[in-house]
């Protein structure tokens, strides 16, 4: 089967879609050529000036590609999962993940080998709320400052003491080949990730079964479960880049555990959750854990 895969056009969204494209030669026993990508500009990576979180939230790195699916000109899209929104547009759905790659975050520096031992106000670039908060959290004297562009330009910033630090997701510098680049991983207990993080996401057109069947033997199904969970409690709190929230799932011992957290956006208050259940009930564990902690939080704290 021919298929055509819609993708963002940086360096790690075309990394990710030819780690798909691999899979799928391989797993169907044909020539890569078989697979086309199609790259889509999307409105988040033409917004350079601003954080997402002023200009659209989520969605601005989905909506070009969810037009081109739903007109017919691609098959099947490729996403960083943390991308996603909680809602997608009718007729798009979500199809499976890859296997998920190391959630943690890498801290980048030519200052320090760990958040604590940056110096008194440093300056650390990112436009992550969450990472934002989370640094606020263990360190109220670091400055943070709004730093966009692909992975190589962020490298570069906080590599050169343009910035004094700066926190990827470390799956994505995995993918292209620049893990020798990190000077630390964080902990998850400090840093816990973004929805989604470290998982490539598949959507196709609810109804075409040709390419769920056709995406069927390279998805994994423990990070299905997973990221049911994690995305059903971001939807129970609403959650968008305006709010700092991490939740993560993990599968032990035939269980699911999760673990959920809002955080102020200067990092002076953060609310967690834990939770564990039966992995046939993600999206339910996910979802009670949403509305557990949502019921906890204080007035204002989401917009």
């Amino acid at each position: 089967m021919a298929l055509r895969i819609g993708t963002r056009g940086s360096p790690l969204a075309l990394a990710q879609t030819r780690q798909v494209r691999s899979l799928l030669a391989a797993a169907h026993r044909c020539d890569e050529g078989r697979f086309e990508i199609v790259v889509i500009k999307t409105s988040g990576d033409m917004i350079q000036d601003r954080a997402l979180s002023e200009a659209g939230g989520k969605g601005l790195f989905t909506k070009e590609i969810d037009a081109a699916m739903l007109a017919g000109d691609i098959d099947a899209a490729v996403h960083s999962s943390k991308d996603l929104p909680t809602l997608l547009p009718e007729g798009v759905e979500i199809i499976g993940y890859l296997p998920r790659e190391d959630v943690r975050d890498a801290l980048i520096s030519a200052r320090a080998d760990s958040v604590a031992a940056l110096p008194p106000g440093a300056r650390l670039g990112t436009a992550s709320l969450r990472r934002q908060a989370q640094v606020k959290r263990l360190r109220p004297d670091i400055a943070i400052c709004l730093l966009r562009g692909n992975v190589e330009t962020r490298l570069r910033k906080a590599e050169t003491g343009e910035v004094d630090a700066t926190l990827l997701a470390y799956a994505g510098l995995k993918r292209l080949g620049l893990a020798h680049r990190v000077t630390a991983l964080l902990d998850v207990a400090d840093f816990l990730p973004a929805v989604g993080q470290g998982a490539i996401g598949l959507t196709a057109r609810s109804g075409d079964s040709a390419t769920r069947n056709a995406l069927a033997p390279i998805l994994d199904e423990a990070t299905w479960h997973a990221l049911a969970a994690e995305r059903a409690f971001l939807a129970e709190l609403d959650g968008s880049c305006r709010t700092p929230i991490a939740g993560y799932a993990r599968l032990a011992a035939g269980r699911l555990a999760f673990r959920g957290m809002v955080l102020r956006e200067d990092g002076g208050e953060a609310f967690e959750i834990e939770a564990s259940g039966e992995i046939a009930d993600a999206r339910v564990l996910g979802a009670k854990a949403g509305r557990d902690l949502l019921s906890r939080l204080p007035a204002g704290i989401l917009p």
